[in-house]
């Protein structure tokens, strides 16, 4: 070991792999939004989390062994995912026509605040992943931390009901 790197270890700099890229997200998502705006960008969020969405679909499906997931499944695979990137989701309702999600942490800490953008790969995931399984979601991101709330709600619809339509959301449907 050099003397360089027995020194460093002793410092106590609070960096590792996982806070640098909390850092870099942060401080690409705050350039972005500097040069694009933040509709932009959140077009742009948007499209990752349905490509992200996409897969984890694809992989929950593939490890379940099914074609189609339920309404319940659908939840705890919400539930599941958010649990394995350190986020706290739980549902804090469900019936046939929504899911709400409560969650008090997320994978990023207070690296995301003032970022809103970023909630929409939150709300792109869960969209997908519904519509996928049940054909139609409108996502409402009622409370996010990304700006600057204590935790998130999220409100999935499950149907175009006229509670949908009048909610302030993005919808989803299954792609054909």
């Amino acid at each position: 070991m050099s003397h360089l790197q027995s020194i460093a270890d002793d410092l106590g700099v609070p960096l590792d792999r996982d806070l640098f890229l909390r850092n870099v997200i942060r401080e690409l998502t705050g350039t972005l939004e500097e040069v694009l705006g933040t509709s932009e960008v959140s077009c742009f969020m948007s499209i990752v989390g349905q490509t992200l969405g996409e897969q984890i679909d694809r992989d929950y499906k593939q490890s379940l062994g099914a074609s189609t997931l339920t309404r319940e499944q659908v939840a705890e695979v919400l539930v599941d995912l958010t649990r394995r990137i350190r986020e706290d989701f739980c549902v804090v309702e469900e019936d046939e026509n929504k899911i709400v999600f409560g969650n008090r942490a997320c994978p990023s800490g207070n690296q995301v605040l003032w970022h809103a953008p970023l909630f929409m790969i939150t709300s792109s995931i869960f969209g997908v992943i519904v519509a996928e399984n049940l054909g139609y979601a409108k996502v409402e991101m009622q409370e996010t931390i990304a700006k600057g709330q204590h935790g998130c709600r999220v409100l999935v619809h499950l149907n175009p009901t006229p509670e949908a339509e009048a909610a302030d959301g993005r919808e989803y449907l299954k792609a054909t």
